[in-house]
């Protein structure tokens, strides 16, 4: 499989081309189907050198970061447009593949933590380069800091747990851990980081902020594939640490229900269309956390499932606010009203990709979020009233989004009409087809997570 990274590698001399944008674009999207073609289900690491390997979760989350870098290319036609460095606008969103393919393919704990911090770099580069507002230079500073607080615990605790157990491969890593002073403290640093990325409620200020100031190809990379970043740490790590994580876990899951319920209300009160998306995305992953951290079968499955559905849902949103936000020159939901006049056939993607993000059949959501509540009712059934109102205010500021945009008297400000041409129809075709398509193999991903 390592032939995909040399092929990601071998783009950078099509950016001396006149054409490279469409080249690159061209070539991801080959480099996406390729890898379809040759996936090998495998139980177990499949080993691809010294300290390269994947699994089926590993396989999953490549293919989801090939996949939205071929539509972030896609949906940044404005960038090629205007001519705004675009060559190195697209040198960073190669580096950024790069770096999360060795993330995601890396079997010692110390190079993923080096390949997890590179990622941030190039997205703090899309943010400050070619984000829209002057805040963007205080969100690329909450992005920063944030993260890389929270990431130097981490490192004390790959050196600790090499000094323990002597290795930092994935495979020999052994659970030896309980309930002492010094492995609490131990728990807590291989998990905070992880916690900041999902990023779970009260750690989550940077991502709304983040989002809001980020270009359309920043938010859907960071949307759909970087904050699986942490979910992915967390499967890794959480298994070494199981007799801590069963006495310690419970912190997190009513911290993660609360918060989801008070995200949500806090959905419905925003009034900027690419705010009130980053706040859906930490209720949903609040759900992801609280399933992960049941540590049972049920909440693993259904955080892999959710995390795939909602990196593909997410990106659809945001491209969807991109595009009006074109049209408009704004993201306020007082100026986005009356679209269903004003842009109708668009209207029919609000409300698909809309139901998928409240988890309406037949959306890869729907599977993930029943699996999801199977798991959390399992672990405690005082949990019920937290994900009945989740549900609940999922579908209302879904709702109010959707209506609030969609109907209504549009802005008298508007002076030109275009429905939408064949590239965006395209980019949002290919979120929803896999999102919808996906539930058809929903049994076998259940059977490669046994």
């Amino acid at each position: 499989m390592l032939k995909f990274f040399m092929m990601v590698g071998f783009m950078i001399p099509f950016f001396f081309s006149f054409f490279f944008w469409g080249l690159v674009q061209n070539m991801f999207f080959l480099l996406t189907f390729l890898f379809l073609f040759n996936l090998q289900v495998t139980e177990g690491w499949g080993v691809q050198g010294y300290f390269l390997g994947v699994d089926s979760l590993s396989n999953a989350l490549i293919l989801l970061s090939f996949w939205l870098c071929s539509l972030m290319i896609l949906a940044s036609f404005n960038v090629l447009k205007v001519n705004f460095n675009t060559s190195i606008f697209v040198g960073l969103i190669v580096s950024l593949l790069m770096f999360l393919y060795l993330t995601f393919s890396s079997m010692s704990m110390l190079l993923f933590y080096i390949f997890f911090e590179a990622s941030l770099i190039p997205t703090l580069f899309l943010i400050v380069g070619w984000g829209y507002q002057p805040e963007r230079l205080q969100a690329g500073l909450y992005l920063l800091f944030y993260t890389l607080l929270a990431s130097l615990p981490l490192l004390m605790g790959i050196f600790f747990l090499y000094k323990c157990g002597g290795s930092l491969e994935f495979l020999s890593i052994f659970s030896s851990m309980y309930l002492d002073f010094v492995y609490i403290w131990f728990y807590f640093s291989m998990v905070l980081a992880f916690l900041v990325k999902m990023p779970m409620f009260l750690l989550h200020l940077w991502l709304p902020k983040a989002h809001v100031e980020a270009p359309v190809a920043g938010s859907m990379i960071l949307a759909g594939v970087l904050l699986k970043l942490g979910g992915y740490g967390l499967l890794r790590v959480l298994p070494f640490m199981n007799k801590l994580a069963s006495f310690l876990n419970i912190v997190w899951i009513i911290i993660s229900l609360f918060g989801g319920v008070v995200v949500s209300l806090v959905c419905l009160r925003q009034s900027d269309l690419k705010s009130l998306i980053a706040y859906s995305s930490v209720a949903h992953m609040g759900l992801v956390l609280s399933g992960l951290m049941t540590m049972n079968y049920w909440g693993l499955d259904g955080c892999m499932i959710l995390m795939i559905g909602h990196g593909l849902c997410s990106s659809g949103l945001f491209a969807l606010a991109n595009i009006c936000y074109e049209r408009l020159g704004s993201r306020s939901m007082l100026v986005n009203k009356g679209l269903l006049s004003f842009m109708p056939t668009m209207t029919m993607w609000w409300f698909l990709l809309s139901s998928c993000s409240m988890a309406a059949p037949p959306s890869l959501n729907l599977a993930g979020e029943i699996s999801l509540i199977n798991g959390i009712v399992c672990w405690s059934n005082m949990s019920m009233y937290m994900l009945i109102l989740i549900s609940f205010f999922s579908v209302v500021y879904t709702l109010y989004m959707y209506s609030s945009s969609q109907h209504g008297s549009f802005f008298m400000g508007i002076y030109a009409c275009c429905s939408g041409n064949v590239r965006e129809y395209l980019m949002l075709w290919l979120h929803w087809f896999p999102l919808n398509y996906l539930i058809l193999g929903v049994d076998f991903c259940i059977y490669l997570l046994k």
